[in-house]
C-alpha cells in the first residue's frame, strides 16, 4: 500500500466497550412513526450510530474515572470545587468560577444578571437555549454575525467572526445603555461549527469596551476554536492551544461553559467572570436555581472529572484528534458530492438539506426530514439545525426562515472509530442518489420553548 499522505492515529487506546444493537430497516421506520420523525424522540437503544449530539456523550479517560473516586461530597466547602477552580483559573483566567448543572444553567444564571427587559444582546448567530434564556430575562438578540456564515460553502477560514460595522450600528441605533452585553460563541453551533479568529475577538473586545459593553464568551467549544486559530491564523501556529485558548478567553469579561462539550464529561457547566459585583450576584442566584457556590448543582465527583477533563482537553494531541476525525467524516461525503458546510467545522459535519432535498420548500421542513430518513435509512442520528430549531418570532409568531437549513451529524469525543464514518458515509451517498422520492413534513404538535426537542411531525 502506498500512502499518499502521512497517517494519523487517536493519541490514545480502547480499554472497555460497549455493544451496538443492529436493526433492520422495517424496524427503524416504524420507530421514526412512533418518534413523530423527530429524532430525538428515539429511543436511544433504537440507534447504531448516534450523532446526535457531543453533549454528555463523550468517553472519559481512565483518569477521569479515577478522579471520580476522590470526590468530595461535602455540601460546603467542597474540595473537588477548589481543584475545578484551580483548573479553569489556570486553563480559562478568569477571576471568578461558579459550577452549574449544564451549560443551560449557566445560560440562565448570566442572564438573569446582566439583562435588564428592553435591553438588546449582540451576538454572532443565536444559539437555541442562548437565545430562549435571553429572552424569558426580557432581552431581544440581535445578530451581527458576518454575512459569509450564511454561506454553507465558502473559503473563509473565520466564518464565525462578528461584523463590527453591525455591532457599531446596533449601538448607534439602540444606545449603549440597551446594549446588554454582546455574546461571543467559538465556534459558531449554528454556522456548522465556525471559528472565530483572534484578531476579529480583539476589535470585538476593544469596540465593545469604548461603549462601555461587557464581551460575554460562549466558551463551550473554545478549546476547538483555539486549535483552528493555531491552524488559520497568521502567527499562532507555534504556540500551543492551551496559551491560545488562555488569551482568546482574556478579551471576554464573562464566559458560560456546557462542561458536556470540550471538558470530555457527561454533566456540568460552568459560569465564569472578573467583576466581582457579578460574582457577587451570580453566587446568590446559584443557591436559588442550582445549589451552593460550591457544587452548583453537582457532585464532587463530576467537578473532579471536570476538572481532570480540562487538563486533558488543552493537550495539542488530544484535540488534533478530535478535529481530525470529524475532518475524516467530512471529507468522505464531500467528495462524494454530498452538499456539506465548507471549511469543515469542529465539532460535526452539517449537510445542507436545502441543497440535498431542493424539491422540499423549507415549510416542509427538509433538514427534519433528512435526519429522519438517514436514521430509517441506517440508524445514524443526527439532528435538525433549521426551521425547526429557530423557532417563532416571539412578537409575531411567524416562523423564522434561516438561511441555513442543515442536518448537524456531530461528532462524540473519542468514541467511535472511523469505520463508524465509513459505515454513516456509505449510507448517506446511497441516499443520495435517490433523493428526489423524499416527501416533506407537518408539524403536528408543538410545544411553547424549544421546540426542536419535543416537536411531532407527519410525513405529506
Amino acid at each position: 500500500m502506498a500512502f499518499t499522505k502521512k497517517p494519523w492515529a487517536e493519541p490514545y487506546r480502547i480499554k472497555v466497550v460497549e455493544p451496538l444493537k443492529t436493526t433492520t430497516l422495517e424496524h427503524r421506520l416504524q420507530c421514526m412513526k412512533e418518534a413523530g420523525w423527530n429524532t430525538f424522540l428515539l429511543h436511544a437503544d433504537d440507534v447504531y450510530i448516534d450523532l446526535l449530539t457531543d453533549s454528555g456523550t463523550n468517553a472519559m479517560s481512565d483518569l477521569q474515572w479515577s478522579k471520580m473516586m476522590v470526590g468530595d461530597e461535602a455540601y460546603a466547602g467542597s474540595r473537588s470545587f477548589y481543584t475545578l477552580e484551580e483548573m479553569c483559573r489556570k486553563y480559562y483566567g478568569y477571576k471568578y468560577i461558579v459550577p452549574t448543572h449544564q451549560g443551560r444553567g449557566a445560560e440562565n444564571l448570566l442572564s438573569k444578571c446582566t439583562i435588564t427587559p428592553g435591553q438588546y444582546v449582540a451576538g454572532n448567530m443565536y444559539f437555541t437555549t442562548t437565545r430562549q434564556h435571553q429572552e424569558i430575562a426580557g432581552g431581544t438578540f440581535v445578530d451581527v454575525i458576518i454575512d459569509e456564515a450564511y454561506k454553507s460553502v465558502s473559503d473563509h477560514p473565520f466564518k464565525g467572526n462578528i461584523d463590527l460595522n453591525k455591532f457599531e450600528k446596533l449601538i448607534k441605533e439602540k444606545g449603549a445603555e440597551n446594549v446588554a452585553y454582546i455574546t461571543v460563541g467559538a465556534p459558531v453551533n449554528m454556522a456548522g461549527g465556525q471559528p472565530v479568529s483572534m484578531e476579529n475577538m480583539k476589535a470585538v473586545s476593544a469596540m465593545a469596551h469604548k461603549y462601555g459593553i461587557k464581551v460575554v464568551l460562549d466558551a463551550t467549544r473554545n478549546i476547538e476554536n483555539a486549535y483552528f486559530i493555531q491552524q488559520r491564523e497568521p502567527g499562532y501556529n507555534n504556540r500551543s492551544v492551551e496559551d491560545i485558548n488562555r488569551e482568546f478567553c482574556s478579551y471576554s469579561d464573562a464566559a458560560t461553559v456546557s462542561a458536556k462539550k470540550d471538558l470530555y464529561v457527561n454533566i456540568g457547566g460552568l459560569v465564569m467572570c472578573n467583576d466581582p459585583d457579578l460574582y457577587d450576584e451570580l453566587r446568590s442566584l446559584v443557591v436559588v436555581y442550582e445549589g451552593m457556590p460550591t457544587y452548583g448543582g453537582l457532585a464532587g465527583r463530576d467537578m473532579e472529572a471536570m476538572a481532570q477533563g480540562l487538563i486533558e482537553a488543552v493537550q495539542d494531541e488530544t484535540i488534533a484528534s478530535r478535529i481530525k476525525q470529524v475532518e475524516y467524516f467530512g471529507k468522505l461525503l464531500q467528495e462524494a458530492g454530498i452538499p456539506i458546510v465548507l471549511p469543515i467545522g469542529g465539532h460535526g459535519v452539517f449537510i445542507d438539506a436545502k441543497k440535498f432535498y431542493s424539491h422540499i420548500p423549507q415549510e416542509q421542513f427538509p433538514a427534519q426530514k433528512l435526519a429522519a430518513d438517514i436514521y430509517i435509512e441506517c440508524g445514524v442520528r443526527g439532528m435538525e439545525r433549521g426551521i425547526v430549531s429557530a423557532g417563532r418570532n416571539k412578537d409575531t409568531g411567524d416562523h423564522y426562515y434561516p438561511e441555513l437549513e442543515l442536518v448537524r451529524l456531530t461528532i462524540p469525543r473519542r468514541v467511535y472509530t472511523q469505520a463508524h464514518f465509513d459505515v454513516a458515509a456509505y449510507s448517506i451517498i446511497e441516499m443520495y442518489k435517490n433523493r428526489d422520492k423524499a416527501r416533506g413534513l407537518k408539524m403536528i404538535y408543538e410545544p411553547k420553548y424549544l421546540r426542536f426537542f419535543q416537536a411531532r411531525f407527519e410525513e405529506l
